[in-house]
């Protein structure tokens, strides 16, 4: 049985800083995604969206400027839940390379950290 159609792909926590446009939009508008994974991520804004909205979304991950194409699946008053339109294995990398540089950081993190408590300790 497929369960990719009805379990969620894991997500992974973050904030990280983005700037998108609707399709339709020439206006730039910036958001923070909150969490993310290889199908979709939860995008925090004050802009409004509507269900089916395409959005261009711009990041910087490790100095360098990402683009991506999503689509809203679902709203809040607080943002959406967008689904990544990977048109091609260049954009599942792209996605690939953001969470991996989202757990790495967290993993240096918690050695700084571990490293700390070992020396007070």
């Amino acid at each position: 049985m497929d369960t990719s159609k009805t379990n969620p792909a894991t997500r992974i926590p973050l904030e990280l800083s983005v700037e998108f446009r609707k399709s339709y939009s020439r206006a730039a508008a910036e958001g923070t995604l909150r969490n993310i994974s290889l199908t979709g991520a939860f995008l925090k804004s004050e802009s409004p969206f509507e269900k089916n909205d395409k959005i261009n979304l711009t990041f910087v991950v490790g100095g360098r400027t990402r683009r991506i194409t999503a689509k809203v699946i679902w709203k809040t008053s607080s943002g959406a839940g967008v689904m990544f339109q990977h048109f091609n294995n260049r954009d599942l990398q792209i996605i690939d390379d953001l969470m991996y540089f989202v757990e790495n950081s967290r993993s240096e993190r918690r050695d700084v950290l571990d490293t700390i408590f070992k020396k007070v300790s």
